[in-house]
């Protein structure tokens, strides 16, 4: 043996008879770690989760490189096999809707209680509240390590044939929805008739006429340029909200350092903060840039009155109190009080 590799050997010996932990950059890490989103940029969910990516990999010195898969493509579009083929090893993290994982995730369906949520205070209070900590204790228990919150938005209604400002005037239409029994229910309970499919089809059924209207965050209606599809009529009812989970595969997330589970973590804190703020611009009275632009477009938009929402919340009030007992009722009473107590 040569000095130096004696000396080497010895130092390594060192090491382990002290119990030093191994640098993170000397661990198995992957050369790629795959994130899942349904929507990529220009959509404020594919430009967080980019934000997630970029902020790990500048902390880490590049020892975590992840590449965002939009568009569900390692589920095949199928958007509600995402939970599913994180907890299989099929996909290493996710920036994940709630909505599309109600499905494996029961309580998740607490954000898609209709007109449970009348603002983004009351969401806030959800999510950051006891009702956010525990949904992060349910899922985790499911072999994915939950990070951070992020944020889709309100989901807001348009069609492509007439102004909607009571549940009779959904009567007839299809609309297009998520795959979730709780979404087809209020659709059904409001006249409507609802049409599952993913959102890849959606997309070419609205240019067709094959379905006549959505529902999808305002910030999804600009950067899909629903407008050109038909859609020439909104209603704002901000009838269900879509928070998002930052989330890493469990057995990957063990494959981390402290140190660097430390900072993926972090990351994905801001980058939620980050698809938040912008998720929520220009939709506000203090900031209605977003809604300018749309109405630029030739869309007719309607606000609903307080009066005018509590038609929808009556007739969705048997589609709620049934979710309610299935999603759980201890939790969506804290989800009720902690919004309460934000007013």
């Amino acid at each position: 043996m040569t000095t130096r590799f004696v000396s080497a050997l010895a130092a390594g010996l060192a090491v382990l008879a002290l119990g030093v932990t191994v640098p993170a950059s000397a661990q198995d890490y992957k050369p790629e770690y795959k994130v899942s989103t349904v929507l990529g940029a220009p959509f404020p969910w594919g430009l967080s989760a980019e934000r997630w990516a970029d902020l790990v990999k500048e902390r880490t010195n590049g020892r975590i490189v992840m590449k965002v898969y939009p568009g569900a493509q390692l589920v095949g579009g199928d958007q509600t096999k995402e939970f599913t083929s994180m907890r299989q090893g099929v996909i290493d993290m996710a920036v994940g809707s709630t909505i599309n994982w109600s499905p494996q995730v029961k309580e998740l369906n607490l954000f898609a209680l209709p007109f449970l949520m009348p603002d983004h205070k009351a969401m806030d209070a959800i999510t950051e509240g006891a009702p956010g900590k525990t949904l992060f204790e349910i899922v985790a228990q499911k072999d994915v390590v939950p990070l951070a919150w992020g944020e889709n938005g309100f989901r807001e209604l348009s069609n492509s044939k007439r102004d909607v400002r009571t549940p009779d005037d959904l009567k007839g239409l299809k609309i297009r929805v998520v795959g979730s029994p709780l979404f087809n229910e209020t659709f059904t309970a409001l006249g409507a008739n609802p049409t599952q499919m993913s959102w890849a089809d959606a997309q070419p059924a609205l240019s067709t006429g094959a379905v006549d209207g959505q529902e999808n965050p305002l910030s999804v209606f600009v950067a899909a340029k629903l407008h050109t599809l038909g859609q020439n009529h909104l209603t704002l009812w901000g009838y269900v909200a879509d928070p998002l989970i930052f989330a890493v595969a469990a057995p990957v997330w063990k494959t981390f350092s402290p140190e660097d589970q430390k900072i993926v973590r972090e990351a994905a804190i801001e980058a939620g903060v980050y698809g938040k703020r912008l998720s929520r611009s220009g939709i506000t009275d203090e900031d209605p840039a977003t809604l300018k632009e749309i109405e630029g477009h030739g869309v007719s938009v309607v606000v609903l009155t307080p009066e005018e929402k509590k038609a929808f919340q009556k007739a969705t009030k048997p589609v709620y109190d049934k979710w309610k007992t299935r999603i759980g009722k201890d939790l969506v009473d804290a989800a009720e009080k902690a919004v309460a107590e934000s007013r």
